[in-house]
């Protein structure tokens, strides 16, 4: 699906981005604000996530498919349990990915997440997308909602959750804390923005792309 379009000035490369439909918003909000009028975004559904084996050629699909439109590709995916499956096919497509394993880092910074992940390997992380959605997709896709007595089998040997908050937002705190107190667990809220997307769109936004592989 995509989710924004528009077109593009003669003295930028029109670029295409494919990313995660759990980054939509935070994409299409970096993108406005800096009136990058050449970019375009095409998302897959954020529930590839559950079967990761399918990520790579829904992103090679969409890679294809954006070469009639676009002089510049590039991926706004982190590794995402492919097992290096997707770096190996953008690097035969030629196409450039965010640094990070997932969305955490690339939200947090490596450096930082990396801090985090030492200091408490039992961390439960959320991002505002995760926040909005945690019934749904935690609650409801673990089977928590018809079978509470799992929640000890699943984050038993959790000791914290970390919420990477992209947007201050006082409602997205509440869910937030709501969110660790259902499962038990310590919150922190660690704010990020969206400097990792702002640096990776920002450096590329006025580069002359490279020439596809074949």
């Amino acid at each position: 699906m995509t989710v924004g379009r528009v077109a593009a000035p003669d003295a930028l490369p029109r670029t295409l981005v494919i990313a995660c439909g759990a980054l939509a918003r935070e994409l299409l909000a970096v993108i406005e604000l800096n009136r990058w009028s050449h970019m375009s975004v095409t998302c897959l559904p954020a529930k590839l996530h559950n079967e990761p084996r399918k990520i790579t050629e829904a992103v090679r699909r969409k890679i294809r498919a954006g070469r009639r439109h676009a002089e510049r590709i590039l991926c706004l995916y982190g590794d995402c349990g492919t097992g290096g499956l997707l770096d190996a096919m953008l690097a035969e497509e030629g196409v450039e990915r965010i640094d990070g394993a997932h969305c955490y880092e690339f939200y947090a910074g490596s450096g930082p997440f990396a801090a985090m992940a030492e200091a408490e390997p039992g961390t439960f992380y959320l991002t505002d997308y995760l926040v909005r959605h945690f019934d749904r997709l935690v609650i409801k896709g673990l089977g928590l909602d018809r079978h509470p007595e799992l929640l000890s089998d699943y984050f038993g040997n959790y000791r914290r959750v970390i919420y990477l908050a992209q947007t201050d937002d006082a409602q997205l705190r509440a869910r937030a804390l709501a969110a660790a107190e259902r499962l038990g667990l310590a919150l922190e809220i660690q704010p990020t923005g969206l400097t990792g997307l702002q640096l990776f769109l920002e450096t590329r936004a006025s580069q002359r792309p490279a020439q596809w592989r074949s």
